[in-house]
């Protein structure tokens, strides 16, 4: 196994492993992993494999791995090769073919794309691109968890754009002296809100150096809650 795997063996998420461990459990004939949960490389995919693997022994075969992030075209082509390494080192015919699904907001110019990157995707999940056009895009929205009893809970991705920021927020919109808007602007939810001509400084959540001193002339609070969940 960690010849197979190399030196992804020991880094791998133990709570996904869990996850997919239930989900084989409940659904051993059609186990298809969503792997890009933590990191599809050092995590996903060998989880994916353990999992697999306790399957095959148990006589059932599972029927493969969801991209959902990332560089589609690679990560496909280094998950193949995983593939195809388990089956050579543990003599399981078949199991260097095993299904890889990609998606996420895939369009005909994004497959155009990917096969001339080249790739090891074996099907596509398009859902949002089925039944809109550009002409009337649609609205993506996700719910992610940011809270549980006070404690903070983050989303991770290898794509930077699905990473979320813990805990409970408020958001507000900065206005200069012409009524422009200037700047969007989160903080704690027990965080003091900005004031009227006092000097704040805002900053990029993920890009350190975007960084900028406002002194706004007006506050607009944007985010507000309607229904906090409580009985």
């Amino acid at each position: 196994w960690a010849k197979a795997l190399g030196n992804t063996v020991g880094e791998t998420n133990q709570s996904e492993l869990a996850a997919f461990t239930s989900y084989a459990l409940a659904f051993p004939n059609n186990f298809l992993a969503l792997v890009d949960t933590y990191d599809v490389m050092r995590s996903g995919v060998p989880n994916f494999c353990a999992v697999a693997l306790a399957l095959n022994d148990l006589g059932y075969k599972s029927v493969g791995i969801r991209l959902d992030s990332g560089d589609l075209a690679y990560l496909s082509g280094e998950a193949r090769k995983i593939f195809q390494i388990i089956e050579k080192e543990f003599g399981l015919p078949g199991f260097g073919k095993t299904s890889i699904t990609a998606s996420n907001d895939l369009n005909e110019e994004t497959l155009d794309a990917l096969n001339k990157q080249g790739h090891e995707v074996d099907c596509y999940g398009i859902g949002t691109y089925l039944v809109t056009c550009y002409a009337q895009a649609a609205l993506g929205c996700v719910f992610k968890l940011v809270e549980i009893n006070n404690q903070p809970r983050i989303k991770l991705s290898e794509d930077v754009s699905k990473v979320s920021i813990p805990c409970k927020k408020r958001c507000y919109r900065l206005y200069g002296r012409e009524g422009y808007s200037l700047v969007d602007i989160m903080t704690g939810e027990n965080e003091p809100c900005p004031k009227v001509g006092e000097r704040i400084l805002c900053r990029h959540p993920f890009n350190e150096s975007k960084r900028a001193y406002v002194v706004p002339q007006r506050v607009e609070e944007l985010l507000k809650c309607y229904w906090p969940g409580k009985s």
